[in-house]
C-alpha cells in the first residue's frame, strides 16, 4: 500500500527498495490476496477510481502472483490460532509463502518477525 497508495513517510523507503531489488536482478512475487487488499482498501475509502492504476502498477512490479488456495486458507486458520497473535491476513500470507518456498518478504510489519523462517527485507 505504501508504494502504490497516497503519500506516507515509508512511500519512498518502499520504492527505493524495490528499484534495488529489481535492478539486482531479484525475482518479486505477491499473492492473489494483495490484490484484494487494494480493492478493500480503495473501496473503504470511497477511491474506487484508483484501482486500476494501483493493480496496473503491481502487476508491472511483479514476476508472478501467486493464487490462494484452500489449502492455504486451512493453514491460515491454524496460524492465526498460534499463539503468535498474527492477523487473519499476515497468516494467509504466510500459508502462501510456506507452499511456495518463500522465506523473505518486503514489508513494514513488524508482525512478521514472530513467525519462524520468515525474515523481513530491511526497508529504509
Amino acid at each position: 500500500m505504501y508504494l502504490v497508495g497516497a503519500f506516507h513517510p515509508h512511500k519512498l523507503a518502499a520504492q527505493i527498495q524495490i528499484n534495488i531489488l529489481a535492478a539486482a536482478g531479484e525475482r518479486l512475487v505477491t499473492d492473489a490476496e494483495v490484490l484484494q487488499e487494494f480493492l478493500h482498501r480503495f473501496t473503504a475509502i470511497r477511491r474506487p477510481e484508483a484501482i486500476a492504476d494501483t493493480l496496473a502498477v503491481t502487476l508491472a512490479i511483479v514476476d508472478e502472483v501467486f493464487p490462494v488456495t484452500r489449502g492455504d486458507v486451512l493453514r491460515a486458520a491454524e496460524v492465526v490460532q498460534s499463539p503468535r497473535g498474527l492477523s487473519a491476513r499476515d497468516a494467509l500470507h504466510i500459508a502462501v509463502m510456506e507452499r511456495r518456498g518463500i522465506r523473505q518478504i518486503l514489508t513494514f510489519d513488524a508482525d512478521f518477525d514472530r513467525w519462524p523462517g520468515v525474515t523481513r527485507v530491511p526497508l529504509g
